[in-house]
């Protein structure tokens, strides 16, 4: 099986390479989203590469054995036959890094005495461990991140590459509309799990893929003991990933979070775990209508699941789905947002930083939108969802309140761009995006604001 896909970090990935000024690299992300793939195929275009895994017992034994970098280096040396010249073309790969606390604490050290050596890591619950390093490298690393396949990704991973590359055009040729509107529906079916793309690339059986989704999720709950402080925060966690699905389409609270006697302590604890472990994140909302977008800690935030179709999985609604012509409405319209949401997330490969939704609370009455997208010094609001133009009520009142008047709406239509006004009368330009351009938003919003900013 082929699962050897083109990632948007390899790029990346080649610019640490080939930067002089590079430091040891810790590639974070959740468990089974394709981290080692990527650098075993990253291994290839050197000249040595060595893989160190953590969770073997007789590389476990080797750290412990030795006190310090140097020494791991000559043990290195000697199991691989490597000489001190040839360390130059050598990249060390030493993945589970989060099961050893003294490895993490060992890469300061690889950096400052065998700066020719190119070293990566990679590991889950990495923030569970940082506790536990007693010296942390900080400053003395680069980090980048990995999520599931995006549907540029998924594109290519399905021999679609000459349709990802005609997408990066602004505006979008209409002609492909209804081909590549098909073809996202399905991805926001399946999901960009690496294992479950791969076999679905083959087979296009999704009834198929039932044993690997529920093999992928009984492994997160199976993980549950490592994300946990102790034995309550373990059976919170195992409740709320239990509870968490059927929630996805609400502003959650941690108290008595679904229907249990969990205070909000607890619940609060259990969900910074696994959002630290990038399995459910929370997603906060903002006030802001200008940058800085400032997340407002103290109103309810919402849920976001590691994958779409892991979701889809765990709700029983991917045979629903499959049925719909517009997907907006899949489980009370909470797909198509949490999916391009997830799209946002998968580009942050370098830096890391969550989404935020807008609100205006106020009594008797309420706005929301779906997404907040700074671009170009402009906070743009971006509201996921068909209907009329005159329908997008919270939109109005986010550009009645914002100091520009620009904002998006994706949908299942074509790619248009419309002149309006709000309900109160000020004009704005509303640039109506297909679904599918979640991880071409960028160019997007560069096109609009260099045409109507």
């Amino acid at each position: 099986m082929n699962s050897l896909f083109e990632r948007n970090i390899w790029s990346d990935l080649m610019q640490w390479k080939q930067n002089y000024q590079r430091k040891p690299l810790i590639i974070r992300g959740a468990r089974q989203v394709g981290k080692t793939t990527i650098i075993r195929q990253f291994g290839e275009t050197y000249r040595h590469f060595i893989e160190f895994n953590l969770e073997k017992t007789e590389n476990q034994r080797i750290i412990q054995q030795v006190d310090s970098a140097q020494r791991l280096i000559e043990v290195l040396s000697l199991q691989k036959n490597l000489s001190a010249t040839e360390w130059k073309g050598t990249l060390l790969f030493i993945d589970e890094i989060q099961e050893s606390p003294k490895t993490i604490g060992f890469l300061r050290y690889l950096y400052e005495e065998v700066p020719d050596l190119h070293v990566v890591s990679a590991g889950s619950l990495l923030e569970h461990r940082l506790k536990d390093v007693k010296s942390f490298p900080v400053g003395r690393v680069n980090y980048m991140y990995l999520f599931p396949l995006n549907f540029q990704e998924y594109l290519k991973g399905i021999g679609h590459d000459l349709l990802h590359d005609h997408l990066k055009t602004v505006p979008l040729d209409k002609t492909v509309h209804s081909t590549v509107l098909s073809l996202f529906h399905r991805y926001c079916i399946v999901g960009g799990m690496p294992e479950i793309v791969a076999r679905y690339s083959i087979t296009k059986d999704l009834a198929g893929l039932i044993p690997t989704y529920e093999s992928i999720w009984d492994t997160y709950k199976d993980d549950v003991g490592k994300y946990a402080e102790n034995s309550t925060e373990m059976k919170v966690i195992r409740h709320i990933m239990e509870t968490a699905p059927a929630l996805v389409d609400k502003r959650i609270k941690f108290q008595n979070f679904g229907y249990s006697n969990y205070k909000s302590r607890e619940v609060s604890a259990a969900f910074r775990s696994l959002d630290q472990a990038k399995v459910i994140q929370i997603i906060y909302p903002s006030t802001s209508t200008k940058p800085p977008v400032i997340p407002d800690y103290k109103k309810s935030p919402r849920l976001q699941f590691m994958d779409t179709g892991l979701l889809n999985f765990e709700l029983n609604i991917q045979a629903d789905m499959l049925l719909m012509d517009d997907l907006n409405s899949a489980y009370r319209g909470a797909i198509i947002p949490h999916m391009i949401t997830q799209e946002l997330i998968s580009m942050n490969t370098t830096s890391y930083k969550k989404p935020n939704f807008w609100v205006r609370d106020k009594t008797q009455s309420s706005a929301e939108v779906d997404l907040l997208y700074s671009s170009q010094g402009l906070l743009v609001p971006i509201e996921i969802k068909s209907g009329a133009t005159g329908s997008l009520k919270s939109l109005h009142e986010f550009i009645d309140r914002a100091p520009h008047s620009l904002a998006v709406r994706m949908y299942a239509g074509e790619f248009k761009l419309e002149k309006t006004r709000t309900r109160k009368g000020k004009l704005f330009y509303l640039m109506n995006v297909p679904y599918y351009l979640g991880t071409y938003l960028d160019q997007c919003l560069s096109w609009f604001i260099d045409k109507y900013g």
